[in-house]
């Protein structure tokens, strides 16, 4: 069994296991029991009663999160013509076509965190589909990487837009920002984020729908919130 560092373990003094905190306790609390030397992502998971073996209990898509994730990304977007100029003019690191997919394919390239395409070039990304899945990397117009608008999409990845998707336990693990950040704009991200959630229950899914949420930062201890602290 893996020993605790001396570092974690005074931190998770400061956190009662067998309390649901609310929005507001839980951010103040895992700011105060951050142990890295660097700013550490805060970190949500949300456990769901959801079967994602079922077609219709699975949960995909994408939110901007208000307060962005303190994190800058770097997109790679796969058109042509208007839609190439127009993700150029809105921001894109990297802009190209069949070019850009053989570079993927041939030279193991990746120096990016998002692809967005245009409907027009998926049979050709398609082809590469092995390798972008297990990276995370394929689009998906339910995330809104495949998409016509190339310009708003780019906008909203660099304004903080961040996919989620339930594991095949149900959890929902994203990103809510930095340690650094203001308490009140990671509570703000943490609400969005579960509204988002909440919103987007599958129809499938009857009664109770949310086990359990949590948020930590990097490394540090889990600090559990009460769900009723949101209206779902």
């Amino acid at each position: 069994m893996k020993k605790s560092g001396k570092k974690y373990v005074e931190a998770a003094k400061l956190v009662d296991k067998t309390k649901l905190y609310t929005v507001e306790e839980a951010v103040e609390l895992v700011k105060k029991t951050s142990i890295t030397k660097f700013d550490s992502t805060v970190e949500i998971a949300i456990n769901l009663n959801i079967d994602t073996k079922k077609a219709d209990q699975q949960l995909r898509g994408s939110v901007v999160l208000p307060n962005g994730t303190g994190k800058s990304q770097k997109v790679c977007v796969i058109a042509k013509g208007a839609q190439a100029d127009a993700a150029k003019a809105a921001g894109a690191d990297y802009v190209g076509e069949q070019d850009l997919i053989d570079k993927m394919a041939k030279e193991n390239w990746f120096d990016f965190d998002v692809i967005v395409a245009s409907p027009e070039m998926m049979p050709a990304l398609g082809k590469i589909g092995k390798v972008l899945g297990p990276k995370g990397l394929m689009p998906n117009p339910k995330t809104g990487t495949v998409t016509t608008d190339t310009a708003k999409a780019v906008e909203d990845i660099k304004k903080g837009m961040v996919e989620y998707r339930a594991d095949s336990y149900g959890i929902v693990h994203l990103s809510v920002g930095k340690v650094s950040f203001d308490a009140k704009k990671l509570e703000e991200n943490v609400r969005y984020i579960m509204s988002t959630i909440i919103k987007a229950k599958p129809t499938a899914v009857k009664g109770q729908y949310i086990n359990s949420i949590a948020i930590s930062s990097t490394m540090g201890p889990s600090v559990k919130i009460d769900k009723n602290s949101f209206d779902n």
